[in-house]
Parts: structure tokens; sequence; C-alpha cells
């Protein structure tokens, strides 16, 4: 495979890019792609069979079924640091080994409905948060240790919408290409 087509299959909707300024309308369309997460990968992974829940959407990644544990076991960390961002000053938040996650027994076996129930319930929860917070919550930082990068609330709502939609990218290009 070339290397722009494995590019393209590892991105699908391209790398998360912050916007300068972001802007209230970007928080607001965030917020709402964060909301319909859940519904749009349940509609979408739902109808799939065990055969196509074991499938790679790409050479060398994840299968569908460890995609939809990764979303919901990413975005509850994710939670998580708001909640640390908006309770204490800048803190160093801990971060995960995604890729060894995913090769544990309940990423590799466990029911997709588990993560999609999860899923709901975090994103939920979020979106309340999120649209509860304030102008000046929305520069809170965190300091992530991979780099030492500082992140405000508002660059992390973005990151998140991207997140999901480009999981949900990974699927919907899968289940295309194979017919599904």
């Amino acid at each position: 495979m070339k290397d722009d087509n494995l590019e393209a299959l590892k991105y699908p909707i391209g790398k998360y890019k912050i916007p300068e300024p972001i802007t209230e309308a970007y928080i607001e369309t965030w917020i709402t792609v964060l909301e319909f997460l859940p519904e749009r990968f349940e509609k979408l992974v739902t109808p799939l069979n065990d055969a196509q829940l074991e499938t790679p959407y790409r050479p060398g990644g994840w299968t569908v079924r460890q995609v939809v544990h990764h979303v919901s076991d990413s975005h509850h960390h994710s939670y998580t640091r708001f909640k640390w961002a908006l309770t204490e000053d800048n803190p160093l938040i801990k971060a995960y080994f995604e890729k060894e996650w995913s090769k544990l027994f309940d990423a590799k076996t466990a029911p997709i409905q588990l993560s999609l129930n999860h899923l709901k319930a975090v994103h939920a929860k979020l979106v309340y948060l999120l649209r509860g917070l304030s102008q000046e919550d929305l520069t809170r930082t965190f300091l992530h240790p991979e780099g030492n990068v500082t992140s405000t609330l508002a660059e992390n709502i973005g990151r998140y919408a991207w997140h999901g939609s480009h999981h949900l990218a990974h699927i919907q290009n899968l289940v295309s290409r194979e017919g599904w």
C-alpha cells in the first residue's frame, strides 16, 4: 500500500488543527458533535456481525470492536481531564498507553454494547458540563506529559470532537469499502 493511501486510511478527516481564534461558534459546533457522537456510533456499528467487528479498519489497524472500546475509554479519560482542569491549577494529567489498552481482553472480546452504553453516559455528562462552562472556564488548562503540551479546555473540546469523528470515519470508510 502506498504511503499516501495509508495516511488517508489513518487520518480520513485529516489531523486535528487548532483554529485561531477559537470562536463561540466553534465551541457550539464541537459540543454538538460530541452530543450526537454516541448515537452516530451506535447506528453505524450495531448492524455489524462478529466477523465484521473483527475486521481492522486498515492494514495493521485496530478492529472495529477495538475502535469502539478505544473511543469509550479515551473519552472517559477526556471527561476526567476536563474535571481536573476545572478544579486544579494547570494539572499534570495522566497519560495512558492506548495501544496497550487495545490489546487487553475486554478491548478484544467484550460486546460493543458495553462501550456504546458507556459512551452515551460519558457524553451525556460531558456535554452537560461543557454547555455550562464560562468563557473563563474555557481558558483553563492542563498539562499533558507527552511533550509537556499545555491545552486549554476550549482546545480540548475541539480535540475530542475531532477524535470521535476521526474514529467514526475509520469505520464508515471500512463499511463503505467492504460494501456492508
